[in-house]
């Protein structure tokens, strides 16, 4: 796959910048580490052709020489073209933006035929680009740290999650409670991965006196190999995939037996032992698998990743996740499931499984779903209010228990450690867990975001649950502003109530 990466570097630093000055800065000096799980990693925008790898032949870098000249090596390093873009007006504005919608365009008409313009920017002035692009048939993928607008996200054809760039393409992993000399903090490249695969295949059949089970190995590599995503598969899509590519001369693999051997001790036709999954049906099985991810649709009350339905449905039906069920794909054994009313959505990142059928704002006013309001209690009249900046923005539709033990455990991490973005992200989590709370990773994400952007600084002794709701509605107002909504008194009143729990 032809693709052309256009960085607008003020606007993707100075946003990194404000939610971690480490994260922004790891951004700027290592863009090679980035780009590797750009093309190693990142999943194909839809539409895009089975197994599609990345080749970035147009990299540039358009970047304010006055004052980012210092991170201009690490970006020729790289390879990329930089553009320079000083000041132009009094107030600071470059030319980034005509630059880059120039230059798109320009690679449009090229007789090259680029299949996919990737751009690092949340500027919403890009709308009309996407919508150009995708009108000339072409595949759009974008990073926007921070809250872009609605329409600037639906008009790319996939949106790089931003705390997976974070964690992954940065190498911000969460750490481990003990770690292991082999799970080192930094992101693994796909070769990396790879390799682990291999040498683990290699060490279980040179250990076990039979053929081996090509679904043990599998299940067993999610377990043991770090960064294999039972949904990704290391960037080939799915586990035979990935197998195929590993150069095994001295091994022997077998499809049709389901095994891998060692020609000069194994048997061919030595039996292996598979578990009981087996006896069921495979019409069955999927019968089972749709149930179980409906049920966990159903308790998680709001999209859940496929990355984490993958490795869901691995750890209870491990002989899936050699072939999924003859798919060969995570994604296209999602698609072949009926699961009722239930969507797929591949164009967030990894891809979600989401309800469609989310009651509108009207009608959740007078009778909100049990499964998402489960603790409302005498706060219920919040709902209405907070559902409809949820739809607005994105904000995460959470009891208002749930909010304020966030921000609560965000009080006591803070007061204990210093902040770190992903670190001190993980540990709030921990801690909600920990209380009962059903809060995830992504709802402690977009609150520490919304926080961080709208200026606030933790460490300098206004760490309160008051103060950090008052930073976290300022960031609502200024998303739903950029939506054209107005939140009036009484909206940022609930606001208020629901986050910290201050009436009026």
């Amino acid at each position: 796959m032809k693709s052309a990466l256009f960085v607008d570097f003020d606007n993707v630093y100075s946003a990194l910048r404000r939610l971690d000055p480490a994260v922004a800065e790891r951004f700027a000096f290592q863009p090679i580490q980035w780009m590797r799980w750009l093309t190693d990693s990142l999943v194909a925008p839809p539409h895009a052709p089975d197994g599609a790898k990345r080749r970035l032949l147009v990299r540039r870098c358009y970047l304010n020489p006055q004052a980012y000249q210092r991170f201009r090596p690490a970006f020729n390093r790289a390879g990329f073209e930089i553009i320079d873009c000083p000041p132009m007006t009094s107030e600071g504005k470059t030319s980034t933006d005509i630059h880059m919608v120039l230059d798109v365009v320009d690679l449009v008409q090229h007789e090259v035929h680029y299949d996919e313009f990737i751009v690092f920017s949340a500027d919403a002035d890009f709308t009309p680009l996407l919508r150009k692009l995708r009108r000339s048939d072409r595949r759009t993928t974008v990073l926007a740290v921070g809250f872009p607008s609605a329409a600037y996200q639906a008009s790319a054809d996939l949106l790089i999650d931003q705390d997976d760039f974070i964690r992954f393409g940065l190498g911000f992993a969460d750490p481990e409670p003990a770690p292991t000399p082999a799970s080192v903090g930094a992101s693994r490249s796909a070769a990396d991965i790879t390799k682990d695969v291999r040498s683990l295949i290699a060490r279980y059949v040179a250990e076990s006196p039979k053929p081996v089970s090509l679904p043990s190995l599998a299940s067993k590599a999610l377990k043991e190999v770090e960064g294999l995503d039972a949904a990704n598969w290391a960037g080939y899509g799915g586990f035979r995939k990935l197998v195929e590519a590993l150069q095994m001369p001295k091994l022997r693999v077998n499809w049709e037996t389901g095994t891998v051997l060692d020609p000069a001790r194994h048997a061919a036709s030595a039996p292996v032992q598979e578990p009981s999954v087996k006896a069921v049906p495979l019409d069955a099985l999927f019968v089972e698998v749709a149930r179980l991810i409906q049920t966990e649709l159903e308790q998680a009350g709001r999209p859940v990743s496929c990355a984490r339905l993958a490795q869901m449905v691995v750890d209870r039906y491990g002989t899936l996740a050699a072939d999924w069920g003859g798919k060969g794909s995570f994604r296209k054994f999602l698609e072949a499931l009926d699961l009722g009313r239930l969507e797929v959505n591949w164009e967030n990142g990894g891809g979600q499984v989401r309800d469609p059928q989310a009651p509108p704002v009207s009608t959740a006013a007078e009778k909100p779903p049990a499964n998402r309001t489960p603790d409302w209690g005498k706060q219920a009249h919040l709902f209405p209010a907070i559902q409809q900046i949820h739809i607005a923005t994105g904000m995460p539709l959470i009891a208002p228990c749930e909010m304020q033990g966030l921000l609560g455990a965000l009080v006591t991490e803070v007061a204990n450690q210093p902040f770190a973005l992903s670190d001190t992200g993980k540990r709030v989590r921990d801690r909600c867990r920990e209380a009962g709370l059903g809060v995830s990773r992504a709802d402690v994400s977009y609150v520490l975001k919304g926080i961080l952007i709208a200026g606030h600084e933790f460490g300098t002794g206004n760490d309160n649950v008051l103060a950090l709701s008052s930073r976290f509605i300022e960031s609502m107002r200024a998303i739903c502003a950029g939506e054209q909504i107005a939140l009036d008194e009484a909206t940022e009143a609930a606001l208020r109530e629901w986050s910290s729990g201050v009436v009026g």
